[in-house]
């Protein structure tokens, strides 16, 4: 399956002199440059609604096949014993295709008028090629959508809808097909007006219109019709041509993906990739992420020549003032105006895999120009296409849609989908085939959806027990310990470093003089957590007798220091819900994977890899970074010595480490 489901590739320019039209069944090689002057559509509708009879009649009566074309197709059409010329040949680009008489793929071709260039998506109308359309309408400008006059309004109408709502698509054009069947009956052509109207408005879809046609007769199609007076409007090519798109592009946001540094030789250093959205001109004080430098733009090259500047869909090379270290996959952007930065994604996640989703399954998330490894950590519901209701989920099929959270390995730079189609989309990739396994459409940050009160979270408690109070308080061991207890709960990937930070910030603290009991993941499987195994159900066992442990030490006044991959943020949330407020510290002991996968300590990712360890957190199995944690530590960047010293303040800052007699509490 190709990967550019939501990224596009190029297709060739036709010669500026002559219409010319290119039929592709894959994602087109190469597109023209965004402008004014193109417009992308795709069409949409239930099988023998005639997606491609209008095409082709839109083809022919604009005069944009060659001859050899239309006599290739005239041959094609006598061989099945077609009495005319079958104009939906020109988008049926497979054999197969021909003899079965259906499209089975998305159809990409290209065509110019005078006024405007285009390229057309020719997307399926079976129910199960959703993820057809979802390729070929994902950057389109305008959807049109055919209804059958004699069929009416039907499930896939509302399906087609919908997914054209979702994917944002500024302009639908229902264009109601067959109008010859029904005697070019205007009663007809309202009420299916009237039905879909009332659809439509559940959705949100910015511009819809609505034309009366026939493909196979060319009413309304080129040419305004004579058969139908009453209806007043312009024809479908005459729309297609007039149509203003600039206004649903963003051309505020620059964001500049890099593809490439070109370093030719030692005077020139520049950066290629192709403009996601905004504009850019010499001089402009720009940003690089993830790194965060900043420069100005020196110079924009279009084509081997200076441009005063490059605007959304160009292909430049830009060059910058400083020397920055730049590679594919960093993000350019204006100093003043940053994209957001998360991990953790809300989005909509439509599934393009014959395998289900497996949640526990580490996939490639491709974004832009970018590569991170991502989990999908949590399915909210899928969502029913066809009646628009959320429906419970474990997992998503084929063709199926639903509201995901993504979990990925590095932040991602991006703008929600809806303010920018570039960079607020990705796709999934199966890293063990290089599939595309699924397209998603970013909302916002994850954090900003879940907000988990710890305090909510349910105690079990075996029946017929008492809890029995100590005797000494755990106030009165605090002072004499002199320092206050506490939970350190240090979480991130296998071999980000832990163990070695918490075991070295343990001997500082005891040379302080303080309490400490350190609970270890490895140490605990041992005896207490070893009859479980690492499914997402026992982890949560595992994070659950820990916490009851550490809260029993808690009460003796420790300092309990904790060191658990604990993937899953609902264990932690639990965690800490055991202890009273500010006693529990989360503390990410953040590490790029594959510096994890380089230190590889015990040869556990390697083994993983190899397929030896079933759900092996990184590599089989998901990781959620902390979304509020107490303290943030990166051991790729910063060494164990610095770190414990931030963490030895960060506790002096919180008073847990400074007694001060306050009536017999800790300040």
């Amino acid at each position: 399956m190709h990967h550019a489901i939501l990224h596009e590739e190029r297709l060739p320019h036709a010669p500026a002199a002559q219409a010319q039209a290119v039929t592709e069944t894959a994602a087109p090689q190469t597109l023209p440059a965004v402008g004014g002057d193109l417009l992308r559509f795709t069409t949409a509708g239930s099988v023998d609604d005639g997606k491609s009879t209008l095409i082709g009649r839109l083809l022919y009566d604009s005069k944009a096949i060659f001859e050899d074309q239309l006599e290739a197709i005239t041959l094609a059409s006598r061989r099945r014993g077609d009495e005319g010329v079958d104009l939906a040949l020109l988008t049926d680009g497979l054999r197969a295709e021909r003899e079965q008489g259906i499209t089975i793929d998305v159809a990409y071709r290209y065509f110019a008028t005078p006024k405007r260039k285009f390229i057309i998506a020719d997307t399926p109308g079976h129910i199960q090629y959703t993820r057809n359309m979802v390729t070929g309408a994902s950057t389109a400008d305008l959807a049109i959508i055919l209804v059958d006059a004699e069929k009416g309004v039907v499930t896939q109408s509302r399906r087609h809808a919908f997914l054209a709502s979702l994917l944002q698509i500024p302009h639908i054009l229902v264009a109601i097909n067959k109008m010859d069947l029904v005697d070019y009956s205007r009663s007809v052509y309202e009420a299916i007006v009237q039905e879909f109207t009332a659809f439509a408005s559940k959705l949100s879809i910015r511009d819809l219109t609505y034309i009366p046609i026939s493909a196979l007769r060319g009413d309304n199609v080129v040419h305004t019709s004579a058969a139908m007076p009453w209806y007043q409007g312009s024809s479908l090519l005459h729309h297609l041509e007039h149509v203003s798109v600039a206004g649903s592009r963003n051309l505020i946001d620059f964001r500049f993906p890099v593809q490439m540094a070109l370093r030719p030789n030692r005077e020139f250093r520049g950066f290629a990739g192709q403009v996601a959205s905004g504009s850019i001109t010499p001089g402009e004080e720009i940003a690089v992420l993830p790194s965060g430098r900043t420069s100005r733009v020196r110079s924009i090259l279009a084509a081997g020549d200076a441009a005063e500047e490059a605007i959304q869909g160009d292909s430049i090379v830009l060059t910058l003032e400083d020397e920055i270290d730049i590679s594919r996959g960093d993000m350019i952007v204006r100093r003043r105006n940053l994209p957001q930065a998360a991990d953790r994604l809300e989005c909509a996640l439509c599934w393009l895999a014959e395998e289900p989703l497996k949640r526990e399954r580490a996939y490639l998330l491709q974004h832009t120009t970018r590569h991170v490894q991502a989990y999908v950590s949590k399915l909210a519901y899928r969502i029913d296409v066809d009646t628009l209701h959320r429906v419970p989920a474990t997992t998503l099929q084929l063709n199926e849609i639903g509201r995901a959270v993504i979990s990925t390995a590095q932040p991602l730079y991006f703008d929600p989908y809806v303010i920018n189609r570039a960079t607020g989309s990705f796709i999934l990739i199966d890293p063990s085939t290089n599939n595309t396994v699924a397209a998603g459409m970013i909302r916002r940050a994850a954090q900003e959806l879940e907000e988990v009160a710890p305090q909510a979270v349910a105690r079990p408690r075996a029946a017929n027990v008492v809890w029995e109070e100590s005797t000494i308080s755990r106030e009165r061991r605090e002072a004499q310990h002199g320092h206050a207890g506490a939970v350190l709960w240090f979480t991130g990937l296998s071999g980000a470093g832990k163990s070695t930070v918490a075991r070295l910030l343990e001997e500082r603290l005891y040379a302080r003089g303080c309490h400490t009991f350190r609970l270890d993941g490895d140490n605990v499987r041992h005896g207490l957590n070893g009859d479980l195994g690492f499914s997402a159900a026992d982890r949560q066992e595992n994070i659950r007798r820990v916490a009851e442990v550490a809260r029993l030490a808690f009460d003796h006044g420790q300092i309990v220091i904790c060191t658990f991959i604990s993937p899953y943020q609902a264990d932690r949330n639990l965690a800490r819900s055991r202890l009273p407020e500010g006693r529990f510290l989360e503390i990410w002991v953040k590490c790029d994977l594959d510096v994890c996968k380089r230190r590889d300590p015990k040869g556990l990712y390697a083994r993983a890899e190899r397929g030896e360890i079933a759900e092996f957190t990184g590599v089989s199995a998901p990781y959620e970074p902390p979304a509020a944690p107490e303290l943030v530590v990166e051991t790729d960047v910063e060494s164990p010595e610095a770190i414990v010293e931030r963490i030895l303040a960060e506790l002096e800052r919180r008073g847990l480490i400074s007694y001060a007699a306050a009536g017999g509490a800790f300040i």
